[in-house]
């Protein structure tokens, strides 16, 4: 048979082939022909190419909005979400302080107190929240008009803020002043503070931050005093921007009238007592067991330990140690009045004469050999 003879035949039982499969798929109630379609549609889709991306979905403006964290609906005050939840999860990675929960707790309590004793009047203070922020991003969040006063932690050397609004900065004014009860304080906006102002809320300030030093008394003794009282918030820069502080939000009620005070401490500031504002109650120790350690002390005290007393020392060559033979005699260049030295292993730890006690050859200990810079003689 011929190579012509022989495509003819193979293209017949090909165009066979065709054919049987066009039946079978032809009696499949339409099935077959249904995935046939969606084969040649997603054929022409190739096809087409770029000529459908008129057809691209579009997001609206509300989609928009909740990819980047500005949606506006949303009244729950969650944290927000997409972008901006990227952004501002730096935050989160800053170290939990527990100690820190229980010293504003005591705060609270002597800042009602002192407050009352100050204005003479039922003065009662809350704790609203204890949070992370940035510096810089709370210094362009404070609302003005109000006071902020820069103070010093002496023992610490480093400073801090606290935020008086301006509700409580005329509440305050007003109660020290005999302003009848239950009547709202008459703010006046727009005019900085005067003289008389500034100093009742600075007596006000120097209480607080005498109780603040009173609340981190239990786990370090500091002193809390006020430096400067600034309305302008670029002159009460006290860290860089982009450094992480802790912010307590504090709402002081006296009747009707109140208003809102802030601490505002960098982590830079706790840093010398970063170790216990760590601890989970007062008093931990950070996993050490003070019955074990007492235990292993009395064991420690109980050990044998072998020691060595060196008569003297020299040094012989190899080649003539190997003739020493029974009853050869040994030199050593010292005097029987000299203090002899007691080793523990390599270290040596005494000196002290020569004598005997009982019968037996006894070392007297007088001196105590100090170790060396690296806590062992070698």
């Amino acid at each position: 048979m011929s190579d012509t003879d022989e495509k003819e035949a193979m293209s017949a039982e090909e165009q066979a082939m065709m054919d049987e499969w066009a039946e079978m798929a032809g009696d499949e109630d339409g099935d077959g022909g249904g995935d046939a379609d969606a084969v040649s549609a997603d054929a022409e889709d190739e096809d087409d190419g770029e000529d459908d991306g008129d057809n691209a979905r579009i997001l609206n403006q509300d989609e928009i909005d909740s990819l980047l964290g500005f949606d506006d609906d949303s009244d729950d005050g969650s944290e927000n979400s997409g972008v901006m939840a990227l952004i501002n999860s730096a935050m989160v990675n800053y170290e939990r302080l527990p100690m820190l929960d229980i010293v504003f707790d005591r705060l609270v309590r002597l800042m009602s107190t002192s407050l009352r004793n100050l204005t003479s009047d039922n003065v009662e203070v809350s704790l609203d929240q204890v949070s992370t922020v940035r510096f810089g991003d709370y210094i362009n969040s404070i609302p003005l008009p109000a006071m902020l006063s820069v103070f010093k932690a002496e023992e610490w050397d480093n400073n801090g803020l606290m935020v008086t609004d301006s509700a409580l900065i005329y509440s305050i004014v007003d109660v020290l002043l005999g302003g009848r009860k239950g009547e709202s304080s008459i703010r006046v906006e727009g005019r900085p503070y005067t003289t008389i102002e500034s100093k009742l809320v600075e007596k006000m300030i120097h209480v607080t931050l005498t109780d603040l030093s009173s609340a981190f008394d239990p786990l370090s003794p500091v002193s809390f005093n006020l430096d400067r009282v600034e309305t302008n918030p670029r002159f009460a820069t006290i860290t860089q921007s982009g450094n992480a502080c802790v912010l307590t939000r504090l709402r002081v009620d006296m009747g009707d009238r109140g208003g809102r005070m802030e601490i505002l401490i960098p982590y830079a500031t706790l840093e010398p007592i970063r170790e216990l504002l760590l601890q989970m109650f007062m008093g931990e120790k950070f996993g050490r067991d003070s019955i074990w350690e007492t235990h292993l002390t009395e064991e420690l005290h109980k050990t044998d330990v072998q020691l060595q007393a060196v008569l003297g020392e020299m040094a012989v060559p190899l080649g003539e140690m190997l003739n020493w033979k029974v009853g050869d005699q040994i030199m050593l260049n010292r005097h029987t009045n000299e203090d002899i030295e007691l080793r523990c292993g390599q270290f040596p730890m005494f000196k002290g004469p020569v004598g005997q006690r009982q019968g037996h050859i006894a070392v007297r200990i007088e001196e105590y050999i100090e170790p060396d810079g690296d806590g062992m003689n070698q």
